[in-house]
C-alpha cells in the first residue's frame, strides 16, 4: 500500500509564496532599461539590477513543458521546416513525430525520452541533430500530476507496453534511441518483440548512458537508491498531487524532489552558474550569458512520475538488478534479451558521467548474446559527462556522427 507525505502540500505553500517574488523581477526588470535612456547600458549600477531580476526570475521551477523550439533544420543544403504532428495519444504519452516540408527518404527513428523528472525537451539538441539525417519521432510523456486518476495507473510494465505500442504504430524498419533511464524499458520491449517475432522490433538500438546494470562501478545516485528499503521511499518520497490539479490526488514522486536530489550531487557547480550568470550579465556578456539561462530554464522545468512507476523503477531496476540478472517479468513474462537476434545494438558512455557511470550500458552487450558480434558497437566518449553524451558540442561534432553512421549502416 503506497503512503503519502505532506510533501507536496509544503512545496506547494513555498511556491505560492515565492512565485509572486520571482514574477515582480520579471516585471521590474525592464525599467532598469528604459527606453528613454539610451545609455543605460552603460550605467553599472542600472545592470547590477537589471541583473539581480534576471537571477531572481530563473531561480524558480515550473511545470509546464516548454517548447522544443525547432521550427527549421537544414538537410542537404537545404532548409526545411519542422511542425510537430500527433501520431497517437495516451493518457500517458503523445507520439509525436517532427514532420519535415521536404520529401527525402530518410532513416525512422523513434527516440524513447526517460521519465526522470524533466521534459522531453531535455532531448531538444538530440533532436535537432537527430532531424538533420533521420525521420524523427519522440515518446513526449506527459506530466503526472496534469493526468487525471480515471486514467489509472501506470507502472514500468506499462512503459514498456506502450514502447511496444509505438512500435507497432510506426511499423517494420524503425531504429531505436534511448537516452539514459529509458535504455532498461527499451531493451526489455526488444527482447520481447524478438521473443514473439514481432515484425515491428527495431532494425537497431541505440542505447546511450543508460543504468542496464547499475552493480558496475555504482555512483552516488545507485547508491542513494540501494541505502534503503523500498518502504522507506514509499513512506518518505511519495505524495500527493494537490486537488487544485489535474491530477488531483494521484500518487507521485514530485519533481521538486528530483530536482533536489540532481543539485545536491554537484551544489557548488550550479552555484558558481548562477554567480557567473549574474556576472555575464552585468559585464554584459550577452551570449555567455543566454547559454546559461536557456540550460537552466530547462533544467527547471520539472514533472512529477506516477508513484507505481518510480517505484517499481527503483526496485526493479537499481536495486534488484532484474534485467542484468535475467529475471525481469513484464505482465508476468520473463524478458530474455539473448532472444533478440535481428536488432543491431549500439551503446555509447560518457568517461565522466556521475549518473550511470563506465560500464552500466555496456552491460548490454553481453546481456544481447543472440545478436552476432558484427552488429554490435560500443564506444566510450572522452572528457562528457553524463548529458555531454546527448547534448552539446561533442554530442554534435564527435557522438552523433557515429550514431548517424551505425544507423544508416542498416537503413534499407
Amino acid at each position: 500500500m503506497i503512503t503519502s507525505s505532506p510533501l507536496y502540500q509544503m512545496y506547494q505553500a513555498f511556491s505560492d509564496v515565492t512565485n509572486p517574488i520571482r514574477a515582480a523581477a520579471r516585471i521590474y526588470a525592464p525599467l532598469f532599461e528604459p527606453p528613454w535612456l539610451p545609455r543605460a547600458k552603460d550605467c553599472m549600477a542600472l545592470r547590477m539590477m537589471r541583473a539581480a531580476c534576471d537571477v531572481v526570475s530563473l531561480a524558480g521551477l515550473t511545470h509546464e513543458r516548454p517548447s522544443f523550439e525547432i521550427d527549421t533544420v537544414t538537410v542537404r543544403h537545404r532548409v526545411a521546416y519542422v511542425t510537430e504532428e500527433v501520431v497517437e495519444r495516451t493518457p500517458f504519452c503523445t507520439l509525436l513525430h517532427f514532420k519535415k516540408n521536404i520529401d527525402v527518404v530518410q532513416p525512422r527513428v523513434l527516440i524513447v525520452a526517460p521519465v526522470s523528472g524533466h521534459f522531453s525537451t531535455l532531448l531538444r539538441n538530440t533532436i535537432r541533430t537527430m532531424l538533420i539525417d533521420h525521420d524523427v519521432y519522440l515518446t513526449d510523456w506527459h506530466n503526472a500530476r496534469d493526468i487525471p486518476l480515471s486514467a489509472g495507473r501506470f507502472n514500468l510494465d506499462d512503459f514498456i507496453t506502450h514502447t511496444i505500442h509505438f512500435f507497432e504504430t510506426l511499423g517494420p524498419g524503425t531504429h531505436l534511441l534511448a537516452v539514459c533511464q529509458p535504455t532498461v524499458p527499451a531493451l526489455a520491449a526488444v527482447a520481447l518483440m524478438a521473443e514473439a517475432k514481432n515484425p515491428a522490433q527495431p532494425t537497431t538500438m541505440t542505447l546511450m548512458a543508460g543504468p542496464i546494470d547499475t552493480r558496475v562501478q555504482p555512483t552516488e545516485v545507485n547508491n542513494l537508491a540501494t541505502s534503503k528499503p523500498i518502504e522507506w521511499f514509499e513512506r518518505n518520497v511519495i505524495t500527493t498531487v494537490p486537488l487544485r490539479y489535474r491530477g488531483g490526488l494521484r500518487k507521485v514522486y514530485p519533481g521538486f524532489l528530483q530536482i533536489s536530489a540532481f543539485m545536491a550531487m554537484n551544489m557548488g557547480r550550479h552555484v558558481n552558474s548562477f554567480i557567473e550568470y549574474y556576472s555575464h550579465l552585468v559585464r554584459p556578456e550577452v551570449e555567455k550569458a543566454e547559454a546559461i539561462r536557456v540550460f537552466y530554464e530547462e533544467y527547471f522545468a520539472m514533472m512529477d512520475l506516477p508513484a507505481e512507476f518510480y517505484l517499481q523503477t527503483v526496485k526493479n531496476v537499481f536495486q534488484e538488478h532484474q534485467l542484468a540478472r535475467g529475471v525481469l517479468h513484464v505482465n508476468g513474462q520473463l524478458v530474455d534479451c539473448s532472444k533478440i537476434k535481428h536488432t543491431a545494438l549500439f551503446t555509447l558512455e560518457g568517461e565522466r558521467d556521475d549518473i550511470c557511470s563506465i560500464g552500466q550500458t555496456l552491460a548490454a552487450q553481453e546481456l544481447c548474446s543472440g545478436i552476432r558480434p558484427y552488429m554490435k558497437k560500443h564506444h566510450v566518449q572522452m572528457g562528457v559527462g553524463h548529458y555531454g553524451v546527448f547534448s552539446g558540442r561533442r554530442w554534435e561534432n564527435e557522438i552523433y556522427p557515429m550514431v548517424r553512421d551505425f544507423i544508416h549502416s542498416y537503413h534499407e
